[in-house]
């Protein structure tokens, strides 16, 4: 299947300043993650029949233009069942049609819904014969926010797992380049969870308590430009560490277990 990355620019905290619209096929195009009405979109779409109209997951940098290449192209618009009205909310489009796990949304070649929730609730990835579009699961370099509360470090690191497990042969994340090793990638983004899970944990056997506390204690850079997304983060982290046991928190305070 035909699968061409359109980076666009828009306002994200992804390092690029750029998120990647991709266009699937060619006589039944799937449109996915259209960010902003771009040039560069309408070009890639220029002479295809574009179907079809699905986004990763809901934020901002990934649904912009939703309503607009729907109309557009009088396509149809999916999006996660169950997630219908922040769906609507987010794109300013109902959905015509809902997906979960195993849906295969038509196209000139199958394209296969699944499960990738952690980054936000809702997070799916959809699969090809040629590789995985991953939204904000994988990127090449750096790491995925995944920030409380509408971010789960269990369920990330499960979908990164999964994806680790199925060992596609490409790919195409939400920011930045193709990755073309992807359980390289799956394996250096869960170690680097486990490194940061650590120095939270040595954060909170040494006394810190609060999450502003154990940001502190946990980065060992200048995070100022970024705080509140290391905060966020932090407090995935103690949330998934309470759940195991690992450590106590009340909602304000943690402690050892």
């Amino acid at each position: 299947m035909a699968i061409e990355r359109v980076p666009v620019a828009v306002p994200t905290r992804a390092p690029h300043g750029t998120t990647n619209c991709y266009v699937l096929g060619t006589d039944a195009a799937v449109l996915v993650d259209p960010p902003a009405e771009s040039d560069a979109v309408d070009e890639t779409l220029a002479g295809r029949t574009v179907e079809h109209v699905a986004v990763t997951h809901h934020h901002p940098d990934h649904v912009g233009a939703v309503a607009h290449y729907a109309r557009e192209h009088d396509a149809t618009v999916w999006c996660r069942y169950g997630r219908d009205a922040d769906f609507a909310t987010a794109t300013g489009i109902d959905a015509d049609r809902t997906f979960v796990e195993g849906t295969t949304i038509p196209a000139d070649e199958p394209v296969t819904v699944l499960d990738t929730p952690g980054h936000a609730p809702e997070h799916v990835a959809f699969e090809t014969a040629d590789g995985l579009l991953t939204g904000d699961l994988a990127v090449a370099e750096g790491s995925v926010v995944v920030g409380a509360p509408e971010g789960d470090m269990r369920a990330y690191l499960a979908s990164l797992r999964r994806m680790w497990a199925r060992n596609p042969p490409v790919l195409y994340p939400g920011h930045g380049p193709v990755i073309d090793d992807p359980r390289a990638t799956c394996a250096r983004l869960v170690d680097h969870r486990y490194q940061r899970e650590d120095r939270i944990l040595a954060a909170v056997r040494g006394g810190a308590r609060t999450l502003d506390d154990i940001t502190d204690a946990a980065y060992e850079k200048d995070i100022s430009a970024v705080r509140a997304l290391a905060v966020a983060t932090v407090h995935a982290h103690v949330e998934k560490l309470a759940v195991e046991g690992r450590l106590a928190w009340d909602g304000e305070v943690a402690t050892t277990a």
